[in-house]
């Protein structure tokens, strides 16, 4: 003890509880930081969860556009941002009818979730728009010219085989054939019976994941309809399909 700490017991002491008083400092000043960020995550939490509602909102009104937006305004690199990924995919897919920013956010969505419920679909859906950006960057159409003549020859070609075979079939097997036909005619009627209205921003692939959750069957929905759809890409509003 020095001749000052003898006489000076209250400065002493002082010096003594200083360390202490820092550590309450600290302590307290730990606790404020965590309050802070945890209301600051707080506060970035309740904004995303607004934009993401706001634009489905929008694009349930058929505002794709400001739909788009406000997605795109949410987007950060977490993994709770696949599900917008997967959304703005859709959203360019099958309203805008652009491939090329529809294969980003599939792309993107594989990235943040691999194994996520929708993969399996966003795999088909990237193989096609890649074959729909090559196709359009050549200057065709994704069902090219060569493809739909293959498939009117071949269609052509069946009907000829059916109908030499019937010629040529015993009577008796005939009528066989006319009672299995007219015994599967209500399951036909019934597949037959399946039919939808095409409404604005519908395409093939859209149409295809509401009834089949998925967007690979939508050459069926095509082949289905080829007499009543001229152009694939170009649906009619209004026009009645068949729905294999």
């Amino acid at each position: 003890m020095t001749h000052a700490d003898k006489f000076s017991p209250t400065a002493s002491a002082w010096r003594r509880a200083l360390p202490t008083k820092a550590s309450i400092a600290c302590v307290c000043l730990s606790i404020f930081s965590a309050c802070g960020f945890s209301s600051c995550d707080r506060v970035m939490t309740s904004r995303y969860a607004q934009l993401v509602k706001d634009a489905d909102g929008k694009s349930a009104q058929g505002d794709f556009l400001r739909a788009i937006d406000l997605y795109e305004a949410a987007l950060d690199d977490s993994p709770r941002c696949a599900e917008i990924h997967y959304k703005l995919a859709l959203l360019y897919d099958d309203k805008m009818n652009d491939p090329l920013n529809a294969l980003h956010h599939f792309k993107r969505y594989l990235v943040l979730s691999p194994n996520g419920s929708h993969a399996s679909d966003v795999k088909n859906s990237v193989k096609r728009d890649e074959i729909a950006v090559v196709t359009s960057l050549s200057g065709d159409s994704v069902v090219t010219r060569a493809e739909a003549a293959r498939l009117r020859n071949e269609n052509l070609n069946l009907h000829k085989e059916l109908e030499a075979r019937s010629a040529t079939m015993p009577i008796g097997s005939g009528k066989a054939q006319a009672r299995d036909a007219s015994s599967k005619k209500p399951a036909s009627r019934k597949s037959e019976g399946r039919t939808y209205v095409v409404r604005s921003g519908d395409t093939l692939v859209s149409i295809s994941r509401k009834f089949y959750k998925s967007s690979a069957r939508w050459k069926g929905i095509l082949d289905a309809n080829k007499e009543s759809i001229h152009d694939p890409k170009k649906l009619t509003v209004g026009q009645t399909l068949v729905i294999p």
